[in-house]
């Protein structure tokens, strides 16, 4: 499995032949340039997560590639001519060699008077390969048999101790950070160390930010 980190919480994974973008939202970057692409999939409808301006730019190059979202977010797509199909929570779909499940449900609470949407995680998994999981902007659900962990490090609705307990609960053999474009280098940094310190016995961290498809 090869992962590039296209910043924030936008990834792309590569493996089994399959090439699936996910989260292509406005603080990331370099998504639309992409070709040869699958499946690109959408865990919620924040901006953060979802360019709704650059998306179809992603789909022209890409006329193979199905549009996996979030069924809140599936609905407004198709209402503006995207075909997407919902990817329900405890649901699978099958992509090329990989197969993408779907995980939780709801987003994590920011504030009482801010109203929750939809959100589903997604288990990325192939034959003979590592299996990843994105948990979007949620991390109350914690699936079986994880190997590499996208963590959410800072957001809205996060304090670190959630995402520390999240990364123990899950108990990844790798972890890599994401959802960090609202933080400086060295606000990053000390994020990372705290994490990293906080990491289960034996989880390794993978930093991939500024770095070439990483193989997992």
């Amino acid at each position: 499995m090869r992962v590039t980190h296209l910043g924030h919480s936008c990834l792309l994974v590569e493996a089994a032949g399959a090439r699936v973008l996910l989260d292509p939202g406005t603080l990331s970057h370099g998504f639309e340039e992409l070709s040869d692409l699958d499946a690109v999939i959408i865990t919620h409808q924040h901006v953060d997560h979802l360019d709704a301006e650059r998306l179809p730019l992603v789909l022209e190059s890409n006329d193979r590639a199905v549009v996996l979202a979030e069924p809140e977010v599936a609905v407004e797509l198709t209402r503006v001519g995207i075909d997407a199909v919902p990817l329900h929570p405890g649901e699978s779909r099958p992509l090329a060699g990989m197969v993408a499940a779907g995980v939780g449900g709801r987003h994590a609470v920011i504030h009482p008077e801010i109203p929750r949407v939809g959100n589903v995680g997604v288990l990325l998994s192939a034959v003979g390969e590592p299996t990843l999981f994105h948990p979007g902007d949620a991390v109350d659900v914690v699936p079986a048999g994880v190997d590499v962990l996208a963590l959410p490090v800072s957001a809205p609705w996060a304090a670190l101790r959630e995402c520390a307990e999240f990364l123990r609960a899950t108990g990844p053999s790798r972890w890599f950070p994401l959802h960090d474009g609202l933080l400086g280098p060295a606000g990053r940094a000390v994020y990372l160390r705290l994490l990293t310190g906080l990491a289960p016995e034996g989880s390794r961290m993978l930093d991939l930010s500024g770095e070439p498809a990483t193989t997992i």
